[in-house]
C-alpha cells in the first residue's frame, strides 16, 4: 500500500482479476487520454466527474481504478473509500505499466 492507506494492486493482479471477469474498472483519465488507448473493459469517468457518477457503480463490487501513472487513481480511490466503496484498489503504475494490449 501507498498513498496514505489506499490499497494498490499491480497490473498483473488487475490482469488476473479481469481474466476472471470479476471487477469493475474505472479509468479516471480525461476522454482524450482514454481514446488514445485504454485497458479493455474500462469505463471512462474523468477524476473531476467521479463525484457525479457514483450512482453508476455498486459500492460493494470489487472496483479497480486506473489512470496514466497511478497518481489520479490514488486520489479517486481515497474518494471512493470515503463514499463507502470498501473494495476499491488503485492500479500501481497505471496504463503506463500495463503490458497488455490497449484498446483504441
Amino acid at each position: 500500500m501507498f498513498g496514505w492507506g489506499v490499497k494498490t494492486v499491480s497490473v498483473d493482479a488487475l490482469a488476473d482479476a479481469l481474466a476472471q471477469g470479476k471487477p469493475v474498472l474505472i479509468d479516471v483519465r480525461e476522454p482524450s487520454e482514454f481514446s488514445s488507448g485504454h485497458v479493455k473493459g474500462a469505463v471512462n469517468v474523468p477524476l473531476g466527474k467521479l463525484v457525479g457518477r457514483l450512482d453508476k457503480f455498486d459500492p460493494h463490487a470489487e472496483t479497480y481504478v486506473i489512470c496514466q501513472s497511478g497518481r489520479r487513481s490514488v486520489t479517486a480511490v481515497r474518494f471512493l473509500k470515503g463514499a463507502g466503496f470498501e473494495h476499491a484498489y488503485s492500479v500501481k503504475g497505471g496504463t503506463s505499466a500495463w503490458c497488455g494490449r490497449l484498446v483504441r
